[in-house]
């Protein structure tokens, strides 16, 4: 028999203000995920300056920040049209890892392009911790009993949500599939694999640890979705972070298969 308990969101107050959780453990999960990519940059990328990770975390940070709030924040265009001062508002969850990866690329793009750094170079070091850190973030779904899966057959195994988070259809449950605790596990596993593709391959083949991640997570996320019950928005019958999943998927199998043609055409000649 093991049962998920829930936790209280709230950790504690300061000055009346309270803290949550599921901040702790983001600003935890960013943390590591920019100390290990620094240090996988450095320890790839010998000829180029180093800690350049460390240098522009602050950008790269908050245009992550900035991009998995506003992706959010558009997929539930009905609420925060009618609450937009709550935009601001993101102790207590609403951030998306899609929207993050856009706003990591493009903040990516940026520190390229101001550190006359290639971009792959520091896009492969970031892709392989970012999936570290989304490991540790997704236990700040699990403080916020969210981003649940559907309810569990068997009543020894499951996470216990309150009736006050539990969504429209699903009030008469207890016990459901801690789906943050299924994709936890997957990417920390996806991170070793990724950290053998950076490690084995990265110097010779730029930019295949990014789109490696793009292929994994996507497959992880995919099938995630198929048991999650509280997706932000759904097309039809199908939740959007599958259809953004089979995207980043394609974009990353194309991108992958480019790299070791031009590489093995560059061989050639």
């Amino acid at each position: 028999m093991f049962i998920i308990p829930s936790i209280e969101p709230v950790a504690f107050h300061l000055f009346g203000l309270p803290i949550y959780w599921y901040g702790i453990i983001m600003a935890f999960g960013i943390f590591v995920a920019m100390i290990c990519a620094n240090h996988l940059f450095n320890k790839i990328n010998t000829d180029i300056r180093k800690d350049i990770i460390i240098e522009y975390a602050p950008w790269l940070i908050f245009a992550g920040i900035i991009g998995a709030r506003l992706y959010f924040c558009a997929l539930n265009p009905h609420y925060y049209i009618t609450h937009p001062i709550e935009i601001l508002d993101i102790r207590q969850g609403g951030l998306s890892i899609h929207g993050a990866v856009i706003g990591g690329i493009l903040s990516i793009i940026f520190v390229a392009k101001k550190s006359k750094i290639p971009i792959l170079s520091i896009a492969d070091s970031l892709a392989c911790a970012t999936i570290l850190g989304q490991a540790i973030g997704r236990w700040g779904n699990y403080f916020n009993s969210e981003a649940y899966g559907i309810p569990t057959e068997n009543q020894n195994w499951g996470l216990f949500i309150p009736e006050k988070y539990r969504i429209a259809n699903y009030t008469e449950f207890n016990l459901f599939h801690p789906t943050f605790l299924y994709e936890s596990i997957a990417n920390i596993i996806a991170f070793i694999i990724l950290l053998y593709i950076y490690k084995k391959f990265g110097r010779k083949y730029r930019g295949i640890t990014l789109f490696s991640y793009f292929t994994i997570y996507a497959v992880i996320r995919f099938f995630i979705e198929q048991i999650r019950v509280d997706s932000a928005l759904n097309i039809g019958s199908f939740p959007i972070a599958q259809i953004v999943s089979i995207i980043l998927f394609i974009i990353g199998f194309i991108g992958i298969i480019t790299i070791i043609l031009n590489k093995n055409s560059v061989k050639k000649h």
